[in-house]
């Protein structure tokens, strides 16, 4: 197992790599010039190559890359150009409020999806179970700027309980703050929870099937404790990886629904980055997140180790047996 996560570790590093250059190259093909974003459109030519000189936009796209690629090596990733401070410092400020956000949701759609599929998994075929079914299709299915903005509309203008945009303060009271967090965290849950009803169900109606799950009817135990201690314990390994995946995409930027709340996190932070072309920001917050992807997928290779011991990742080269 030791041996195993070094190996995961090392092969951190190519991966990163690979993003770094990715990323790198399609900033560059973002049409518009920074310096002319920057300087707004009264600014003259001038003042525009001046600009571009002082940032260094003006040499090749080859020492531009290199020096990007110098300064990663040494864990820097770069000055912005819109805001003038380090990309480090504005990560530092954005990624604690899109933790809150992501894990207010994930908790969301932990809550409800994952029991949803153990009800429509020991009920199948019953009208609950297409109830789940339908409403887990309809929420994979729904777009999530279409439903933050009807959540605004029918919520916040309509109804008026809650806020529709900003971010609150504890300082104003820890009602106000949980106001502000609850349209964006049902928003960013909708799909998590869909997956997880979805993934439960199917994984406990192929556990329920098994022999020694009738053999522990037979002995006379509760249902409850069959499901709970027998079934849903075994189902859990597919449930994991959606789990990861789920959690490594909310805290990588949940980028439509911060931008609809104007909640501060990495998702509005990338978003008006693209928008001011400050593609150092860019960079670094895309391979921030590509980081949290892998050390969250190790995590998760970790955690089916200890749900499931007799995985053995002694005897291959990338992942369990």
């Amino acid at each position: 197992m030791g041996k195993y996560i070094l190996r995961r570790i090392i092969n951190m590093i190519p991966t990163l790599l690979i993003v770094a250059i990715i990323v790198f190259l399609i900033t560059r093909m973002i049409p518009g010039d920074p310096a002319a974003v920057m300087l707004g459109p009264q600014a003259s030519v001038q003042e525009i190559e001046a600009l571009t000189e002082q940032l260094g936009l003006n040499e090749p796209l080859y020492v531009q890359f290199f020096d990007y690629i110098k300064n990663l090596l040494k864990g820097d990733l770069g000055n912005s150009l819109a805001y003038n401070q380090p990309v480090i410092d504005l990560i530092k400020d954005r990624f604690p409020n899109t933790v809150v956000l992501a894990i207010s949701a994930l908790l969301i759609a932990i809550m409800i999806g994952v029991p949803a599929g153990m009800i429509a998994a020991t009920r199948q075929n019953s009208l609950l179970d297409y109830a789940v079914t339908t409403v887990s299709l309809i929420g994979v299915s729904m777009p999530v700027f279409w439903l933050g903005v009807m959540l605004v509309l029918f919520f916040s203008v309509n109804l008026g309980w809650f806020p529709a945009t900003g971010m609150g303060s504890m300082e104003d009271g820890i009602g106000k703050y949980v106001s502000h967090l609850i349209l964006p965290s049902i928003t960013l849950a909708t799909i998590p929870m869909a997956q997880f009803a979805r993934i439960t169900r199917s994984s406990m109606l192929e556990v329920i099937s098994q022999d020694y799950v009738k053999t522990a009817r037979s002995k006379g135990l509760a249902e409850f404790f069959v499901i709970g201690k027998h079934a849903f314990k075994n189902a859990l390994t597919p449930l994991l990886t959606v789990l990861g995946l789920q959690v490594s995409s909310l805290l990588g930027g949940a980028v439509l629904t911060e931008t609809i709340f104007s909640w501060p996190g990495m998702g509005l932070l990338i978003m008006n980055a693209i928008d001011k072309r400050d593609f150092v920001v860019v960079q670094g917050t895309v391979l921030f997140i590509a980081l949290i992807f892998v050390v969250v997928n190790l995590l998760i290779d970790i955690l089916y180790k200890v749900v499931n011991p007799k995985i053995n990742y002694s005897s291959n080269k990338g992942g369990s047996n």
